[in-house]
């Protein structure tokens, strides 16, 4: 593999699995009363724009660290979503 490609995948794995702990904590607390749906919004954009670049310019590291991070991130917007309409359990 070459070394860039290698580079490219090692940061993306980074930055990729810092959204695990989020995911995580949301889906334990069953509470995201924190996070920001506006910042979460711009963000996936942003990633799915990143996604789509990565596919055009054929550029498997930017597009697999944008695919996973497109699917923790959204898990964690959903999840803000529908435990803000269901109310706590007690």
């Amino acid at each position: 593999m070459e070394t860039i490609n290698l580079l490219g995948l090692v940061a993306g794995t980074c930055t990729t699995i810092a959204f695990v702990p989020q995911v995580l904590q949301v889906w334990r607390t069953r509470s995201a009363r924190d996070i920001s749906i506006g910042m979460y919004s711009v963000f996936l954009i942003g990633v799915a724009l990143w996604l789509v670049y990565g596919l055009l310019v054929d550029a498997l590291p930017v597009v697999l660290s944008n695919l996973v991070t497109l699917v923790l991130a959204s898990a964690v917007l959903v999840m803000k979503l529908r435990f803000e309409r269901t109310p706590p359990s007690r």
